[in-house]
């Protein structure tokens, strides 16, 4: 491999649906989103239109941190307020996003189990996102 090796993570909440007000969903949460988006809008000109509204909160951890220090931030952000979280998925989708990334194929990566405690709490799975880009 002629590059040096990387090892990207991430971890956001992410709330999916027709949201008609992305200030409630602040206010439930506890946090300002990192992003939100609208039904219909696009990430490049050619690109499909999004097909559902999406408020998402990432906190600002350096993507070479583990997964699990992403998740611990990720829990100490919105903890508090689980329960108001899990009534959201009544109307919406709720997940947790967790990526990973890399440029090695024969890697892989351990969570600590307190930091899968945000999964238990809000009810929802544990899945990981994995991409991996090679030079060949």
């Amino acid at each position: 491999m002629s590059s040096e090796l990387y090892f990207c993570y991430t971890a956001s909440l992410r709330i999916f649906g027709d949201i008609d007000n992305f200030d409630e969903i602040t206010k439930v949460v506890g946090v300002k989103p990192t992003r939100v988006r609208k039904k219909g809008e696009k990430h490049t000109a050619r690109s499909r239109p999004y097909p559902q509204d999406m408020w998402r909160y990432e906190p600002n951890i350096n993507e070479e941190e583990s997964l699990s220090k992403h998740l611990n931030a990720l829990w100490a952000a919105i903890g508090e307020n689980a329960q108001q979280i899990k009534q959201l998925k009544t109307k919406f989708s709720v997940d947790i996003f967790c990526g990973y990334r890399s440029n090695c194929d024969h890697a892989g990566f351990e969570v600590d189990y307190r930091s899968l405690t945000i999964f238990s709490e809000l009810e929802i799975p544990f899945n990981v996102s994995v991409i991996v880009f090679t030079d060949e």
